[in-house]
């Protein structure tokens, strides 16, 4: 797996690109450091990175448990420690779902997603993040 970041501009705009899709992300840096608000930031894409990762393996555990998924929303919010560097030290995933979905086996679905399907969630487990999450049915 391999990722590329392309300079957009002379500040801290870059594009990300990678093999496997023509999509481009859009990364920027804070304001202190030049950033103008034109790309997400590093830490964010972890979070992102975590939540895309464990609602993938969500959503398939439960369609393979045939649970009818009219919508899911994910909230994934990070505490960072003061001292720098700023690492995660706690981070919270929220799952909301709607839909005919038994709440044990959403509940079953979401703890093998999180805690022993998503690759990020041990990534980051390993380095030490406090990761909970919830699951809300609508």
């Amino acid at each position: 797996m391999k990722v590329t970041l392309q300079r957009e501009n002379d500040a801290m705009h870059f594009a990300g690109s990678s093999a496997s899709s023509d999509v481009k992300v859009h990364i920027d840096g804070s304001p202190e450091i030049g950033g103008e608000g034109l790309g997400v930031r590093p830490m964010e894409l972890v979070l992102f990175a975590l939540g895309s990762c464990s609602v993938f393996d969500l959503s398939v555990i439960l369609k393979k448990q045939r649970q009818q998924i009219d919508d899911i929303q994910v909230e994934v919010e990070g505490k960072r420690r003061d001292e720098i560097p700023t690492i995660f030290t706690n981070i919270h995933i929220a799952f909301t779902l709607k839909g005919e979905i038994d709440a044990d086996k959403a509940a079953k679905a979401a703890e093998l997603a999180v805690k022993k399907y998503c690759s990020v969630h041990d990534m980051l487990a390993a380095g030490g993040v406090d990761i909970t999450y919830s699951i809300k049915i609508n």
